[in-house]
């Protein structure tokens, strides 16, 4: 055998041991491969299963997105008309709040007004509280007047009668004027600038001592312009410039009617002020009856 034979012969071998083992280790691989391509296969088949899962999950959500979207849109609308109101109403607060701030200001204004009323109303109780003490020191002059003014009247019955009636109840009608000059000046403190004439009235409220003195044949005529008939006061159009003095006393009359008396109490130039007396229940006094010292 030649050397060439024996080489070809050495190298089929070896060709034939390495085929073998390549052979060998192919099929020893062979199931691995089958192996690892079902589990990659399993892999991808649960990816896809999961991508189809997340699609739908990702497909839900995002309607639950744009479900939520519309409402909080829907909300911000709401919002946006309540804010818009609110600025309205904003807007009615300030406007309210400045009213409010005004009226608080008149108050605060027309408090210090009423105060210093109200001392100057304190004053003029005292000062009519000393002044009835006074009247009460005046009696013995009272009933000579009263006297004089009878023997002055004697032929006017009526008028005799009053003076008469007059003397006995002078001690009552000093009470009654306290009780009214109090009454007189709480209404004034309450209702400052209501009723003029009465808030005027305690500034000067004082009967000189004249009460007796209550009728003059002077023929004063006037007109009721004003009667505050809880208080019992009431105002005439007549003053001092026609001769009305503190003290006189003058008959209220409607037609022929008597109505009641006057005690004037406060005299102002153009106008006077008087306590109302024997008010007849059946015919109150009023704003446009005739007054006069002569019946």
């Amino acid at each position: 055998m030649s050397t060439l034979t024996k080489i070809l012969i050495v190298l089929l071998t070896l060709s034939s041991i390495f085929l073998c083992g390549i052979v060998v280790t192919y099929v020893a691989n062979a199931d691995n491969y089958r192996q690892l391509y079902d589990q990659q296969l399993q892999r991808t088949q649960l990816a896809q299963t999961r991508q189809r899962q997340a699609e739908d999950q990702l497909s839900q959500r995002k309607a639950e997105f744009e479900q939520v979207q519309d409402e909080l849109n829907k909300q911000i609308r709401s919002l946006e008309l309540q804010v818009a109101k609110l600025e309205d109403q904003v807007k009615l607060l300030t406007t309210e709040k400045t009213v409010l701030s005004q009226k608080l200001q008149d108050s605060e204004s027309t408090i210090g007004v009423l105060t210093t009323t109200n001392a100057q109303l304190q004053t003029m109780l005292e000062q009519t509280s000393t002044e009835l003490k006074a009247v009460k020191a005046e009696n013995i002059d009272t009933s000579k007047r009263l006297d004089e003014t009878s023997k002055e009247l004697i032929d006017t019955r009526a008028v005799v009668e009053r003076l008469s009636a007059e003397k006995r109840r002078l001690e009552e009608e000093r009470a009654q004027l306290q009780t009214r000059l109090d009454r007189l000046l709480s209404k004034a403190g309450k209702q400052v600038a209501a009723l003029q004439p009465v808030t005027e009235v305690p500034a000067v409220a004082k009967p000189t001592g004249a009460v007796g003195a209550v009728v003059e044949p002077i023929g004063l005529k006037g007109t009721l312009t004003a009667v505050d008939l809880q208080n019992a006061v009431a105002e005439v159009s007549i003053g001092s410039a026609t001769g009305v003095k503190e003290g006189m006393r003058f008959f209220v009359t409607r037609g022929t009617q008597f109505v009641c008396e006057l005690l004037i109490i406060h005299v102002e130039p153009d106008k006077a002020v008087g306590v109302l007396e024997r008010i007849r229940p059946q015919l109150q006094p009023k704003a446009g009856d005739n007054v006069t010292t002569n019946l």
